[in-house]
């Protein structure tokens, strides 16, 4: 009895790890704030070097993937990011981990295109409108899972037409004519109305709705 006690536990645990989005800094979600126009220099970014990656969780495994950028800019001053936007192209969206299953591969894209997801055929891109960024200092108490945080970024996440204003950490380095930025956060995709299959009482059905989004960006002047 002991014995098959133990075993249902270490089954629950494994499935309630299964659920869990990565560790990463989670976004603080608010309102969307006012967007000032950036001024300074136009910084574009550079779409081939650039990449967005995603990572969906459920308790029978994970998915994850990568969105490609269609345009934007960032507005440095005085070394300074002072604004920009950068849009999404969902209509890129892409699996990766079932590159090996095409059959798998193509119905998971097809089903986070659909309507219950993010409806790419009547929201073709997503937008990130910076509202503010300032530097990170860290102090007692600041438990980032980025290591070597610089900035802290807020900007208006436009998905499927709702608008929230997001926060996260992020390391920013300026080089010559170019900037990098580095992010890794989790996000509550429910926050935009996508709750598909978010009911935890769907059990081994379920999709966890932390989704975890992570960034490296290029921008060139």
């Amino acid at each position: 009895m002991k014995r098959c006690l133990c075993i249902m536990l270490v089954i629950a645990c494994g499935i309630i790890a299964c659920e869990q989005a990565p560790k990463a800094d989670k976004a603080r979600i608010t309102d969307a704030q006012t967007v000032q126009a950036g001024t300074g220099n136009a910084y574009l970014p550079d779409t081939a070097a650039s990449v967005v990656k995603w990572i969906g969780t459920k308790p029978t495994g994970k998915h994850h993937g990568s969105l490609k950028l269609a345009g934007g800019a960032l507005y440095v001053k005085d070394s300074l990011i002072t604004g920009g936007q950068f849009i999404v192209n969902m209509h890129s969206l892409q699996d990766i981990d079932l590159a090996a299953d095409s059959a798998m591969k193509r119905k998971l894209e097809t089903e986070l295109k659909g309507e219950m997801f993010f409806d790419v055929k009547k929201y073709p891109a997503a937008t990130f409108e910076i509202t503010e960024v300032t530097p990170f200092h860290p102090s007692d108490g600041d438990e980032l899972t980025l290591r070597n945080a610089t900035h802290i970024i807020k900007g208006n996440l436009t998905l499927k037409s709702v608008t929230k204003n997001i926060s996260f950490p992020a390391r920013v380095t300026f080089k010559d004519n170019s900037i990098a930025a580095i992010a890794n956060f989790n996000i509550d995709r429910t926050q935009w109305g996508i709750s598909y299959r978010a009911d935890k009482s769907l059990q081994d059905k379920l999709i966890n709705s932390q989704v975890n989004i992570s960034f490296d960006i290029r921008a060139n002047r």
